[in-house]
């Protein structure tokens, strides 16, 4: 599936990501323990099902910000973890990788689209997207990201995205991980309001690393649209892969409890989905071939860029 979607870049097509999905199960009214993965999968599959629906070209895994640190960070170490931890939680995560993949491969499956959507595996900032001076150092990050990429490559997902990097170093782990373990890379950058990476490192950097390092498209994420719009526009003169852009709308309102991320996104009525697909044509002015939704987004904001699209995926 991935050679088709190189096919259509290379065929100059732009091609459509779908939306969010931990925003918008919570706003569903699924509890955010464990991502929804083992109490609401028929929840998590829907979602993933109306994207398709909608016009997705790419079903993403429900596994923003899913990694063992998540669940390491609320104990003294693993030991600890051991001792008094839940059965089977140093072992969670690669699990809920697994059934995340398969609640997307079976939302394909029902819709008999397995020769038209892909399925990419995402991996995440090994701690908070908006805290890169949290980030590990490279060779942490790599050991811990080559852990996930190698369980993503086993269930066979077309390709890994490596979604929201706020730190070029661990964007490089990322990537390594995800060749190492022979899959396809894309890599997105969360922006800060300076139009550069959160850590201030410069956009033109990350994306000339990412193109060495073998990344076969780099992408502008988890910023408000306005945001995207201005590097999607430098983005035409740095790279030389396909690039891409999909933002966020709305404002984060954080969880009360640490250790139970629950991504809500307020206020998102400013951006209903016939502007978002407005703006996103801005994208697409500047030469912006990947084109998508980030947290506060919905089916309906993918299905407006879909009509913006074209039918697309059908050819």
């Amino acid at each position: 599936m991935y050679n088709e979607l190189r096919s259509r870049l290379d065929r100059g097509e732009t091609l459509l990501l779908d939306g969010a999905m931990g925003s918008e199960l919570v706003r569903r009214g699924v509890r955010w323990r464990k991502h929804g993965l083992e109490t609401d999968g028929p929840a998590v599959e829907a979602l993933h099902a109306e994207y398709l629906n909608a016009g997705a070209d790419i079903l993403r895994t429900n596994t923003f910000q899913l990694n063992p640190r998540l669940y390491l960070h609320v104990f003294r170490d693993l030991e600890h973890m051991r001792q008094i931890g839940a059965p089977g939680l140093e072992h969670l995560v690669p699990k809920l990788q697994k059934t995340a993949v398969g609640l997307a491969k079976n939302a394909r499956s029902k819709a008999g689209a397995e020769k038209k959507v892909a399925i990419a595996g995402v991996i995440t900032p090994l701690e908070h997207c908006y805290r890169p001076d949290l980030s590990p150092p490279y060779e942490t990050a790599l050991r811990e990201h080559q852990l996930m990429a190698e369980v993503f490559a086993a269930e066979k997902v077309d390709f890994l995205i490596a979604e929201s990097m706020n730190r070029l170093d661990e964007a490089r782990a990322a990537l390594a991980a995800g060749r190492a373990a022979k899959l396809p890379v894309w890599v997105s950058f969360v922006l800060g309001p300076e139009g550069e990476l959160l850590s201030r490192e410069p956009l033109a950097d990350a994306i000339t690393e990412m193109q060495k390092g073998g990344a076969e498209a780099v992408l502008v994420s988890n910023a408000p649209p306005d945001d995207i719009t201005k590097a999607a526009a430098r983005m035409r003169g740095l790279a030389k892969v396909p690039f891409g852009a999909f933002a966020h709308i709305g404002r984060f309102s954080p969880p009360s409890w640490k250790f139970d991320f629950h991504p809500q996104f307020i206020e998102t009525e400013a951006w209903p989905p016939t502007k978002f697909a407005a703006e996103a044509q801005r994208w697409r002015d500047g030469g912006v071939r990947i084109v998508g939704g980030c947290c506060g987004t919905t089916p309906a904001h993918t299905k407006a860029l879909r009509e913006l699209l074209g039918a697309g995926r059908v050819h």
